[in-house]
């Protein structure tokens, strides 16, 4: 909350943040925005100043201070539409503060020329430079100290013009002195709110969207630590293949299938021959090489539809759909081959890699996976009592 704090703190009297970097934030995701409504407001007041040409020629006529105004008149609005086109291009607060303030300034200074050309028509005039005051603070985009030194020159320049051209009286003048004062404190404190306003809805808007970009990477973290569980527990850390859990789940699924579509459903129990052997006499680190070559040749030799996991140890479980016991046969003599032709590290070249494979076939609607897996578990150890590296079909399957 404090940051928070610190990041809306605006300054009380320029309505600008007190962190420079901020404030340069803020007016540059402005900059757009202050482009298009200055060129606007621009265009705007210029056919306003230079409307007024027919007011000057009802009071004046064709005189010498009639073209004097229709030239001072022409130049500001050339002027402000030039600057006009220029800001719409190349205008930024960040940068080019200077070149937003220069049309307040001409027009602050073609509005007082015409009090010694036109002094007879002060008391309208007085009304522009009011209308002209609260433009300045609240229809030209500008910062609040760029509007309010234009606006208090408009004010000294008229009132001092008033007195030296119009000739009015200490009284008028203190009068109309305390208009443009009431005038000038009225938009600036209008400015000033608006402002602060401003700066603190960008910070507002600023702080929800860093919240939001750090929840997004809280949500990209947690769920990379989801993939990462889900892959910690479906997958052997090992071998790589599914975890004894995921598998029943995934074969489960395919054993119901099958029996949906009436289709054969095989399973084969895979044991690596003589493992304890391999361990006690390379070591741990050449039997778990041994059974990852294993995992990926099982994994490699079997179709895309059938499901492979490690289901402890030495042993692995394939389930395979759609598959008679014929072609299981043909998968697992296969599959006995490629193992036994797998090339072995350095040092290995006395071991003569094998494995048993044991083959069960759902056969009827009762016949569950977990019973299918006794069965195929069952054939396995006959298989390895009959001298190993054999594929044997369960009685039950023929």
């Amino acid at each position: 909350m404090s940051s928070l704090q610190t990041q809306h703190h605006v300054h009380w009297l320029t309505g600008q943040f007190s962190e420079f970097s901020r404030e340069s934030m803020y007016r540059k995701s402005i900059k757009t925005n202050v482009r298009f409504e200055s060129c606007l407001s621009l265009i705007l007041v210029s056919l306003v100043f230079g409307m007024f040409a027919i007011t000057d020629y009802h009071l004046l006529g064709v005189s010498r201070e009639y073209y004097l105004l229709i030239t001072m008149r022409i130049v500001v609005v050339s002027l402000c539409l030039l600057l006009a086109f220029i800001i719409g291009r190349w205008g930024s607060y960040s940068r080019k503060v200077w070149l937003h303030a220069l049309p307040l300034w001409i027009l602050a200074t073609g509005i007082i020329l015409i009090v010694p050309l036109r002094p007879d028509s002060l008391l309208t005039q007085i009304t522009a430079v009011v209308v002209a005051t609260m433009a300045f603070y609240l229809l030209i985009p500008n910062l609040l100290t760029v509007a309010m030194f234009a606006s208090l020159y408009l004010s000294i320049g008229f009132l001092a013009a008033a007195v030296l051209f119009a000739g009015i009286a200490p009284v008028v003048t203190l009068r109309l002195a305390l208009l443009l004062i009431m005038t000038n404190v009225v938009g600036f404190c209008a400015l000033l709110r608006l402002e602060i306003l401003q700066r603190k809805q960008f910070s507002l808007l600023h702080e929800e969207r860093n919240q939001n970009r750090h929840l997004l990477k809280e949500i990209a973290h947690r769920k990379s630590l989801e993939a990462q569980l889900r892959m910690v527990a479906e997958r052997d850390a090992l071998t790589g293949l599914n975890s004894r859990s995921h598998f029943m789940k995934r074969a489960e699924a395919l054993l119901q299938r099958s029996r949906l579509e009436k289709v054969p459903f095989s399973l084969f129990m895979i044991d690596v021959d003589h493992f304890k052997s391999i361990n006690d006499t390379w070591g741990h680190t050449h039997g778990d090489w041994v059974l990852t070559k294993i995992a990926e040749v099982c994994a490699q030799s079997l179709r895309p539809t059938d499901v492979i996991g490690r289901f402890g140890g030495e042993e692995f479980v394939v389930a395979l759909p759609d598959t008679s016991p014929k072609d299981a046969q043909t998968i697992a003599e296969r599959l006995k081959k490629k193992v036994a032709e797998l090339p072995l590290q350095e040092g290995m070249n006395e071991l003569c890699l094998s494995v048993t494979i044991g083959i069960a076939l759902a056969n009827s609607e009762e016949d569950g996976l977990e019973s299918l897996i006794t069965r195929a578990d069952q054939t396995l150890y006959v298989g390895k009592r009959n001298g190993r590296n054999r594929v044997e079909m369960s009685r039950d399957s023929c």
